[in-house]
């Protein structure tokens, strides 16, 4: 790969790593030749701008029976390669962006490599193989119509409904196992709430030694409750569609973020097991504080984003719904994002309540603002108690065993929403369903709602940065 003209040079020069850069485009080179280094100015949705080097290129892609180039564009951060690349679609004049589950309206690709990008495990040369993958399962792009050619929308309808395998992961339908780690009365309420909602055939509870909020699994052994296995062997979990964690370990350190180490250092000899146990379970974090301990799970359980969520603000999104729907007459959802404290905000939907269109984000709007603040002051009082909290965990469960595909404001991967750059875990309206969550899209917030979460941002990205995961 040159790397040599002046202007690669004088922007290349500046980049962090510039060794290890080098070295991991040069191995890129060698698999996919076609990508050429080039510069350009990138604009990030802050409207800041800053010179950076970019890779341009075609990937091959099969479909259909036959053969296409995909142009694509990755500009690389002046951290690369220890920061994901930003990729892009580069749609000729007679292409038109098929928006999608990995593909924004703009172009810009949302990948699980991206997500999950944790150099040197991480690689581009594995992110255009995944690239490649995922265009194969569902094109990025299309024709534009022409005379000679077929309506558009009878085209993308017919596109859309080929019978392609999702990369979905399949589940056994005789057995829905669901488990509980931790007890005291938020791990009780969330047993006695997941049995009265879901439909399981094995609910096992498990009360951790280490945990600060232990108790319940006595009484449970001597009332013998159908469907219950208590246990103490994180074995007994295999095989479990979804996992709640309660457990929570409080010590009486002096700092915050040493109580918080203390937590985060329970969870080092519980959440590495209980994925392996149960690779393909979606992961419900309830444990406090629930963004840093979403996040901490996350990373300690090698699971997909998607696949380890909070309990975050989805009780407070389903009051605020409520409130707005009974008691001031409007019908659309709404939901509580952002960091689970004050710093949270409300937006609303597009849609209303009986719509069949897929849900939207409405952009902050003067309109809307008094509206939610004042339903955000009818919910002041309610608290969030633990058998309040159960029955939102057990909502959530509900929904992902059941496929439900409903919209629930979770704690989840927030890098790349919004805008959002640093890697951290704030409640977002994601569509759940057994594959776990997908986070709906960014929109413009109001200048309040939006500075009251690039604080939380900062504040999350400082704690997670004191922590030893």
């Amino acid at each position: 790969m040159d790397l040599h003209s002046e202007k690669i040079q004088r922007i290349f020069s500046k980049y962090k790593f510039h060794d290890v850069a080098v070295e991991e485009l040069q191995k890129i080179h060698r698999i996919y030749p076609e990508m050429l280094p080039s510069t350009g100015t990138y604009t990030f949705s802050d409207s800041t701008q800053k010179d950076l080097l970019k890779l341009i290129g075609n990937v091959p892609v099969k479909y259909g029976g036959h053969s296409y180039n995909i142009p694509i564009q990755l500009w690389l951060m002046n951290s690369f390669p220890f920061t994901p690349p930003i990729c892009l679609l580069r749609p000729t004049s007679n292409m038109v962006i098929r928006e999608g589950k990995h593909v924004d309206k703009e172009g810009r690709l949302h990948l699980p490599g991206l997500h999950n990008w944790d150099y040197p495990k991480s690689t581009v040369v594995a992110l255009l193989t995944e690239m490649i993958s995922k265009f194969e399962e569902d094109p990025p792009l299309s024709s534009k119509t022409t005379a000679d050619n077929k309506d558009p929308h009878e085209l993308l309808a017919f596109v859309s409904n080929l019978k392609i395998n999702d990369g979905g992961r399949k589940h056994d339908q005789q057995n829905i196992k669901v488990s509980v780690i931790g007890g005291g009365d938020l791990g009780m309420s969330s047993v006695m709430s997941i049995l009265s909602k879901c439909k399981v055939d094995k609910l096992v509870f498990i009360d951790v030694a280490e945990s600060s909020t232990k108790g319940g699994s006595t009484d449970l052994e001597i009332f013998s409750l159908p469907k219950v296995e208590v246990s103490k062997d994180f074995s007994a979990s295999a095989g479990s569609r979804v996992i709640v964690v309660t457990a929570n370990s409080w010590s009486s350190e002096q700092s915050y973020a040493s109580v918080v180490q203390t937590n985060v250092d329970m969870f080092r000899g519980i959440i590495p097991s209980l994925a392996q146990l149960s690779p393909n379970a979606v992961m419900i974090i309830a444990s406090q504080p629930v963004d840093i301990m979403t996040h901490v799970a996350w990373r300690q359980s090698c699971l997909p984003p998607t696949h380890v969520i909070g309990a975050g603000c989805n009780l407070d999104s389903v009051r605020l719904s409520h409130i707005l729907d009974i008691n001031l007459n409007t019908h659309k959802p709404a939901w509580v994002i952002g960091e689970l404290s004050d710093n949270k905000v409300a937006v609303m939907s597009k849609t209303g309540l009986s719509s069949n269109v897929p849900p939207e984000i409405a952009a902050g709007s003067s309109s809307t603002k008094p509206l939610l603040d004042r339903a955000f002051e009818m919910m002041k009082n309610h608290g969030q108690r633990s058998w309040s909290v159960g029955l939102s965990i057990a909502d959530i469960t509900n929904t992902i065993l059941t496929n439900k595909m409903k919209t629930h404001s979770v704690s989840t991967l927030a890098q790349g929403w919004g805008g959002i750059g640093a890697e951290v875990f704030l409640s977002l309206p994601c569509i759940m369903g057994t594959n776990g969550s997908t986070r709906l899209a960014g929109v413009s917030l109001g200048q309040e709602e939006d500075s009251k979460l690039r604080e939380s941002v900062t504040s999350l990205s400082n704690l997670m940065s004191q922590i030893r995961i």
